[in-house]
């Protein structure tokens, strides 16, 4: 059950059997339904989660009601609306379930604890924060500067294997188009075997 956050936390600093022990004891188990919602706009977001498996969609509802689908999270997947559980202020978007799910939850208080109680807590913490950072600068110059079609080639890239676990207008809102452009999108590449 463990395994996979350790392994996670792993991929960025070392561990010894101690600290693993450590860490597990933070970590608490809970399952969720298709539908449920980690995290509701409006709502203090107060754990990290660590998706041992299923599908969580993160998106904010704009000034006309309309859902705004910017990001996904998978198995292996910490998911978390940071701003929100680093400065304690309300969330200004959502983070729902797509399939049931098994997440490991980590508290504020507790993320605190692993900081301090870890050699290298506090060094995972900046290198998470700076992934984060590249990853935002990313997605954000995408939106100026990418295509809808370089927008989903790069969802294909990020993504493998999601587009069939979704509905197709989730994956046109991420592109950031309508589902029949998103369509017409998917003929050209198709046309052209580009995937």
């Amino acid at each position: 059950m463990y395994q996979q956050v350790i392994q996670a936390i792993e991929n960025i600093i070392p561990l010894d059997a101690a600290e693993k022990t450590f860490i597990t004891s933070l970590f608490k188990l809970k399952n969720y339904n298709k539908q449920d919602y980690f995290l509701r706009e409006g709502q203090v977001c107060r754990a990290v989660g660590f998706i041992n498996s299923g599908l969580v969609r993160y998106y904010a509802t704009d000034a006309n009601g309309e859902e705004q689908l910017y990001d996904f999270g998978k198995e292996n997947d910490f998911m978390c609306n940071y701003s929100s559980f680093l400065d304690h202020s309300p969330s200004a978007s959502n983070i729902q379930f797509m399939e049931d799910s098994e997440v490991l939850s980590i508290s504020y208080e507790d993320l605190q604890r692993l900081y301090a109680g870890v050699k290298q807590g506090e060094r995972f913490g900046r290198l998470v924060c700076e992934q984060l950072y590249v990853y935002a600068i990313k997605k954000i110059a995408s939106l100026y500067a990418d295509s809808p079609e370089q927008r989903y080639l790069q969802f294909l890239a990020d993504y493998p294997g999601l587009q069939q676990r979704i509905p197709q207008y989730y994956v046109s809102s991420f592109v950031g188009v309508k589902p029949p452009s998103l369509s017409r999108i998917r003929k050209r590449m198709a046309s052209r075997q580009i995937y």
